[in-house]
């Protein structure tokens, strides 16, 4: 169990097991190409949350506050993400599987590239999504869609007009 104030704690490459962080406060915590299993983050604030290109499997991030959450080309497996303020998510390139958001709110969304199997967005509420095509294999819910339909109908060459 670990608690932290710091500028930045960088553990690019590392291996994470069974870690639960209570409270941080991280301007960066940088856990690019990292082995991360079985970590829950619960409370406080992380600037910059770095997974990009990590392995993961079992990571719950619960009532956190991210202002960038980069998920870049990870392969990830049980992700929970519930009760969290994230500003800008990017996930270009992730391999996504069993993900589920639940009460989180998002800026914006950048799913490039994404490939989903079992995500369930219906509990993220986002501002904006980069790249609607790319949400193939995902949750929605009918709302969701509906502000969707913009950059859906863009995508398949169908002009809007009022």
């Amino acid at each position: 169990i670990l608690s932290a104030d710091a500028d930045a704690i960088d553990l690019t490459g590392a291996t994470v097991v069974d870690v639960d962080m209570s409270g941080v406060r991280i301007a960066s915590l940088r856990m690019r190409d990292a082995g991360v299993r079985r970590v829950r983050i619960s409370g406080g604030r992380i600037g910059t949350l770095d997974l990009s290109e990590a392995l993961i499997s079992e990571l719950d991030l619960r009532d956190v506050r991210i202002d960038y959450l980069n998920l870049g080309a990870a392969k990830i497996t049980d992700l929970e993400i519930s009760g969290c303020s994230i500003r800008t998510i990017d996930m270009p390139q992730a391999e996504l599987s069993r993900v589920r958001f639940t009460a989180t709110s998002s800026d914006e969304v950048d799913p490039r590239g994404m490939r989903a199997k079992d995500v369930d967005l219906r509990g993220l509420d986002a501002v904006a999504y980069l790249d609607a095509h790319s949400l193939r294999g995902a949750t929605l819910t009918s709302f969701q869609v509906q502000q969707l339909a913009p950059a859906l109908a863009a995508g398949i060459g169908i002009q809007l007009k009022d």
